[in-house]
């Protein structure tokens, strides 16, 4: 099982969207609204294994100022404006599609932001601990720029994003925390890392792409009866990605260090999409599958993009001294 479960994660984007035509097939020929029960248990799927992969004491790790500044304006000042203002520009007759590409702004980083800076022999400290922050931050700010920014377009069911938020983000993490304590105390740090941290984002997986074969079968009819609504999704995330790693790229080239700048353009360009997909399909329902639409295209792209930028990043932010940065699997 493990070793295809590695398969289907190194071949993420091909999984993903294996996943999106099996979700649509089955919401062509089958009954899908009996899937809905199923959104809830699989994000636990989904996230509570990366809360056990992630170490919560990052966030007591030194850090230089101007990093974790620049990044959390970047990613709590800057892309809000960026995701608020292209929903409104190619979607704003599609206001759950807007909603989709806002959240994609609100939830910075994950785990493969980790991945991708060691890729690029970026800081991994700092990245780790950024992650853990824009995690945070983005749980508290999350429903308040929601409701302010798209409050009047949407029902925006603010109480219920909240505890959304606490079911999706707040309880597997202090849960995946406990978990981690005691495996570390079973197992040794040694075993840990080498054994059960590497399965944690495989397990992920499972509900990642279990949430969006949901996404898609609830979305298939609409979907299938004008399949240019995909196609029509691609300029503004593209642009979205544009914005993340560019302003990333040009703030960190500015004022930082090739390692801290490496940490800072894959925690500002690499979104916690998994987080945004999740919580659209909770708090909105049904109604939220034209948010996940969006969201699951960019998982898509996310990956293509942030290996494109490990290539340009020797060029856009100076080489690793003596090292050439690892290539993944594509």
């Amino acid at each position: 099982m493990w070793s295809t479960l590695k398969t289907v994660r190194r071949h993420l984007g091909w999984a993903i969207t294996t996943a999106m035509l099996l979700g649509m097939a089955w919401g062509w020929f089958l009954p899908a609204k009996g899937m809905k029960p199923l959104i809830l248990p699989l994000t636990v799927v989904m996230i509570l294994p990366m809360m056990v992969g992630l170490n919560g004491r990052a966030l007591l790790g030194r850090c230089t100022w101007r990093l974790l500044a620049g990044t959390q304006l970047i990613n709590f000042v800057a892309m809000p404006a960026v995701g608020f203002g292209l929903g409104r520009l190619f979607f704003p007759d599609q206001p759950m599609v807007a909603l989709g590409l806002l959240l994609m702004a609100l939830i910075p980083t994950s785990g493969m932001t980790v991945s991708w800076t060691g890729f690029a022999k970026g800081n991994l400290a700092a990245a780790t601990k950024m992650t853990v922050v824009g995690l945070l931050l983005g749980a508290v700010l999350t429903p308040l720029y929601t409701q302010a920014l798209m409050g009047q377009a949407v029902d925006v069911p603010l109480l219920k994003m909240f505890s959304q938020i606490g079911l999706v983000i707040a309880a597997p993490l202090i849960l995946g925390q406990a978990a981690r304590v005691i495996l570390l105390r079973r197992f040794g740090q040694q075993a840990f890392a080498r054994r059960i941290k590497p399965r944690m984002p495989l397990l992920s997986t499972i509900g990642l792409l279990g949430i969006v074969f949901v996404a898609m079968a609830l979305k298939a009819r609409s979907i299938l009866t004008d399949p240019m609504s995909i196609l029509a999704l691609l300029p503004a995330i593209l642009l979205f990605y544009v914005a993340s790693f560019g302003l990333s790229t040009l703030l960190a080239r500015a004022t930082l260090e090739r390692a801290d700048a490496v940490a800072m353009a894959y925690s500002v360009g690499v979104r916690n999409l998994s987080v945004a997909l999740a919580l659209v399909m909770t708090a909105f329902g049904e109604a939220g599958a034209s948010g996940a639409l969006i969201i699951a295209v960019a998982l898509i792209v996310q990956v293509q993009v942030a290996a494109a930028y490990l290539k340009l990043a020797p060029k856009l932010l100076g080489t690793a001294d003596g090292e050439t940065a690892i290539q993944p699997a594509a």
